[in-house]
């Protein structure tokens, strides 16, 4: 029977019951993604093998040969049917990170991917028994599942992969539903990364980065405003249950050289050209930690002072300069050390390309926060960085239910003025700019084009868009609040004072008949 991307949402969904009430939430996905992906890597591979015994039907040898030479590879003893077989073994935690350790060793593109992945852990799933008895039921859980590239119901205009990893992609986005606080980590939602990929609109040929690029979700949805096989994708996490889902998700997409690194992309970025230079970009975009304490801590990791005393002659704690950083990303200033929201954004213009663009999601403080900001932020719009500032509706994101915006930025532009765009309120007809859900609210495909449109047509719309030149954001001392370029203010109803205090005197002269009926009242029956 067929397999619809319906079946595998299902066993998703099955997979994760088993571990409800054993696992924590925002943790089901470490172990349910990648049971899948062990599932999608032996179903794929056995259907490769079977294509080549019916090619060569009599040649067991040239077979042979060709099995090296397929995409992937698999041994007997690390493949997904291995493991049910052997799902009643009381050590069967330890078989599955032994067949994990397998296929990163004789898969080089997948080296490392599942280091931060114990199947083993009874931290995690509790004593002996508990654990081989979930482990067990998970295996069982995607038994009946079949993930043959032929036998996935394919949508046109669609591959098997791209089904497959859709459900993947899917599925993240319900597990980031139920993590709370810890999803805005790795996920960005579909609707906001839709938009993003369209403002920047990646090209065949182009590079595409996003440096904290958490499970890929929003570097895929970029990369495929072109043609997947014809971009260059690369990204950086910190997090290592991230950092492996973002790599399972681009290699069941079929992207398997993607360049994604794990570590600090500000205290340590990985992606560098042939000098050590950081690497430039044609496109970036970024999804950030809003507003990230402490983040210049990885450029102190002794935790060092910095040689002066304070008045009362203890060490002065580290302060972060310019000088620490050899890639000079904070050139136009420091951002203080309680929020690093500029801190992301000056790498990001560092790696940029010239005539590159980039899109952040940033929260508003970035806007017109003061100091140290105030003077970055000057800065970049008198350098000509910033092209518009795009506000969303509040509760988009998972873990927060702020509003945020969106900042685009371009190198070498030619215009001097700055687009504001407000989608977080009513349009001129009272309609919302976005559609309340029940827990989440969302952006739909009209409410995305509407933005995408007044971004190209770079004009003026009542309650909507204004372009703001240079003269007018400096007469407004650099702050980039959008309510003081748009207005989306509604005039309330104008009230009739006589109205009102007829109201009032009508109301009291009924209650003064009501308390002296009532007052009769008690007199009867004796109170």
């Amino acid at each position: 029977m067929a397999t619809t991307i319906e079946d595998i949402k299902r066993v998703l969904w099955a997979g994760a019951d088993t571990f409800r009430g054993v696992i924590d939430a925002a943790n089901y996905k470490d172990y349910v993604l990648t049971m899948l992906f062990i599932k999608f890597l032996n179903d794929t591979f056995e259907e490769w093998v079977d294509e080549l015994k019916a090619k060569y039907p009599d040649k067991p040898d040239r077979v042979a040969r060709a099995i090296p030479r397929l995409p992937f590879q698999l041994a007997d003893d690390i493949r997904y049917t291995y493991l049910y077989d052997k799902r009643y073994d009381s050590d069967i935690g330890a078989t599955i990170n032994q067949a994990l350790q397998g296929i990163e060793d004789l898969n080089g593109e997948l080296r490392g991917i599942f280091r931060g992945i114990d199947f083993n852990a009874e931290s995690v799933f509790g004593n002996q028994q508990q654990k081989t008895t979930k482990l067990r039921l998970l295996l069982e859980d995607f038994h009946e599942l079949n993930l043959r590239p032929s036998q996935i119901v394919v949508p046109e205009g669609q591959t098997a992969a791209e089904v497959i990893g859709d459900a993947y992609e899917y599925m993240i986005g319900e597990f980031a539903a139920r993590a709370g606080q810890k999803a805005g980590a790795f996920f960005t939602p579909p609707m906001v990364s839709e938009l993003m990929g369209r403002l920047t609109a990646p090209q065949n040929d182009e590079t595409i980065y996003d440096p904290t690029c958490g499970s890929a979700s929003l570097l895929l949805r970029a990369a495929k405003q072109a043609d997947l096989k014809k971009v260059g994708i690369y990204g950086q996490e910190i997090n290592g249950s991230a950092y492996a889902m973002a790599r399972m998700n681009l290699f069941i997409h079929n992207v398997p050289d993607a360049q994604i690194k794990w570590g600090d992309t500000l205290a340590n970025p990985l992606h560098l050209d042939a000098d050590g230079n950081l690497k430039q970009f044609d496109v970036i975009v970024a999804n950030m930690p809003f507003s990230l304490d402490k983040w210049a801590e990885g450029f102190n990791p002794g935790g060092e002072s910095d040689g002066e005393k304070d008045k009362k002659g203890k060490d002065k704690k580290f302060k972060m300069e310019a000088s620490h950083d050899r890639f000079h990303r904070f050139e136009m200033g420091v951002p203080p050390a309680s929020k690093g929201d500029w801190a992301f954004l000056l790498h990001m213009l560092a790696s940029l390309k010239n005539f590159g663009r980039m899109a952040a999601v940033v929260p508003h403080g970035v806007l017109f926060r003061g100091a140290s900001e105030g003077r970055i932020r000057q800065t970049v719009i008198d350098n000509n960085l910033l092209d518009a500032v795009i506000g969303l509706p509040e509760n988009l994101f998972f873990g927060t239910s702020i509003k945020a915006c969106i900042l685009i930025f371009k190198k070498n532009r030619n215009t001097d003025d700055v687009l504001f765009i407000d989608a977080s309120e009513k349009d001129a007809q009272g309609n919302l700019r976005y559609t309340k859900g029940k827990n989440q609210n969302l952006l739909e495909e009209k409410h995305i084009r509407a933005i995408f449109d007044a971004y190209t047509k770079r004009e003026d719309i009542e309650k909507f868009a204004h372009v703001a030149s240079l003269e007018e954001i400096r007469a407004n001392d650099y702050n980039l609040n959008i309510p003081r370029y748009v207005d989306t203010f509604e005039a309330e109803e104008l009230i009739d004072i006589d109205e009102v205090q007829g109201n009032i005197k009508r109301i009291k002269e009924e209650l003064a008949t009501v308390e002296a009926q009532m007052e009769k009242y008690l007199k009867e029956i004796g109170l």
